[in-house]
């Protein structure tokens, strides 16, 4: 659509301003020596308060042959064994609590799909500092007190609404708890109560932004000013999309409810070059996926995270199964950075013998004109071959014809591009399966 070239445009630089350093937290301005220091007595602490008070960590370091004076410096965390999602789950629902029930004051849970959820807690200081960091995540984002923050995550059991709701509130904050859904009247929202931030998944905000198109509005017309985007892996081709349609600056947030929910880790608005960690309150280690070797910073692997400072719900070495590499700060130099999650361990799909992410089918459907990125793939067997479908939701204004020259498109993208020979199929607008704002990107209906 054409914009009207008398209305205001809100299209700031491509990187914002740094944030002064009177805004820092003092944590913010530790030295890389003081904060290995600072995490060391917060680890040790945090080791003993899990073995003394989960009987599953207390049989697991047992097994492993490690005790908590063990870890006498960084690098011992290594010796000691991994926790998983199976974890929570055998334990459902309170088992890997580490304070009695009287002092927990709220529970979050993973939506279940796969099997149980995963049931996790929070003491009165844990939600304190899960505050404070999502407010530190809203400032390096370019939030400043005075802010109206547009908040489409999920509210309930979901971490992502509660979790950015509370935290911009601790920023100084104005919040409007818009959730999910209702993407006609969120559209009519942002016109009227002219928020600068919105905190959403990336594929809802492309909805909404088809929504105001759909409406007669140049979203770029709009107050927004930064969208802070989370909750699952989005690409850089999806990063420009977004901005150029929008008009703001669009930013990562880092988060999973088992390690606390968004606020683990947050890219910086003057740089938008990876995700800095907030180290002083939980530990990252990049490992191998298969053997579970620690890898070297700047080497690809699973994410791993220990938590330094939780009190309901430490977790020690807990793999998440995300895909990035460790590298060294830049806007928060104590603080390393990972690179944007684009995959994970669970996500790939082995396709006769080729390694397949979803991610980079995503990035082939975003060069194609007429589809909107939103995918699902499907996962069959025909014969004794798996066959792989991929669905992609076309935009409101792609005909019939339109339509077939891009799955066609698509296919020979794949093919060129990854090396696999797919199906794909162009559905309509907003027919694919979605849950708290986010797509369910692989659905595997082969036989066992």
């Amino acid at each position: 659509m054409t914009a009207d070239p008398s209305a205001p445009r809100n299209r700031p630089a491509r990187h914002g301003e740094p944030l002064p350093r009177e805004l820092l937290d003092p944590a913010e301005r530790l030295t890389r020596e003081r904060l290995r220091d600072l995490q060391l007595e917060r680890l040790r602490s945090s080791l003993r308060h899990a073995y003394d008070n989960v009987e599953r960590y207390r049989r697991k370091f047992d097994e492993a042959g490690v005790r908590p004076e063990d870890c006498r410096s960084l690098e011992d965390l290594s010796r000691f064994p991994f926790t998983t999602k199976g974890d929570l789950r055998d334990t459902y629902p309170f088992g890997m609590f580490a304070v009695p029930m009287s002092e927990v004051r709220r529970v979050h849970a993973s939506s279940g799909t796969t099997g149980r959820p995963t049931v996790v807690g929070y003491t009165e200081n844990d939600l304190s500092v899960w505050a404070d960091l999502v407010a530190r995540s809203l400032r390096a984002a370019g939030g400043r007190p005075g802010h109206k923050v547009h908040v489409s995550y999920g509210y309930g059991l979901f971490t992502g609404g509660l979790g950015a709701h509370y935290g911009a509130e601790r920023a100084g904050c104005t919040v409007v708890p818009a959730s999910g859904g209702m993407t006609a009247r969120q559209v009519r929202i942002i016109q009227d109560f002219r928020p600068e931030i919105i905190m959403v998944t990336p594929s809802y905000m492309l909805t909404l932004l088809d929504e105001f198109e759909r409406q007669g509005v140049d979203p770029r017309t709009t107050s927004l000013r930064v969208g802070i985007f989370g909750a699952e892996p989005w690409t850089e081709e999806m990063r420009r999309e977004i901005e150029e349609r929008a008009g703001l600056h669009a930013v990562d947030m880092y988060g999973l409810s088992e390690v606390m929910g968004p606020g683990v880790a947050q890219e910086c608005v003057e740089t938008k070059d990876g995700l800095h960690v907030w180290e002083d309150h939980f530990l990252p280690e990049v490992v191998d996926p298969v053997t579970g070797e620690v890898l070297p910073d700047g080497a690809e692997g699973e994410l791993v995270f220990t938590s330094l400072t939780k009190e309901a719900l430490p977790v020690v070495r807990y793999r998440t199964r995300d895909l990035t590499r460790l590298l060294p700060g830049t806007a928060r130099p104590a603080f390393r950075r990972i690179e944007k999650i684009t995959g994970r361990c669970d996500d790939m799909i082995i396709l006769r013998g080729v390694n397949v992410f979803p991610t980079q089918i995503e990035e082939i459907v975003l060069r194609v004109p007429g589809l909107a990125p939103h995918l699902q793939v499907q996962l069959t067997r025909r014969g004794r071959m798996d066959h792989m479908t991929v669905l992609v939701e076309a935009r409101q204004d792609a005909g019939a014809e339109r339509r077939e020259e891009a799955a066609r498109a698509v296919a020979q993208g794949v093919k060129d591009g990854v090396g696999v020979t797919v199906e794909v199929r162009i559905v309509d607008p907003e027919t694919l399966e979605r849950s708290v704002g986010k797509l369910k990107r692989v659905e595997d209906l082969r036989d066992g």
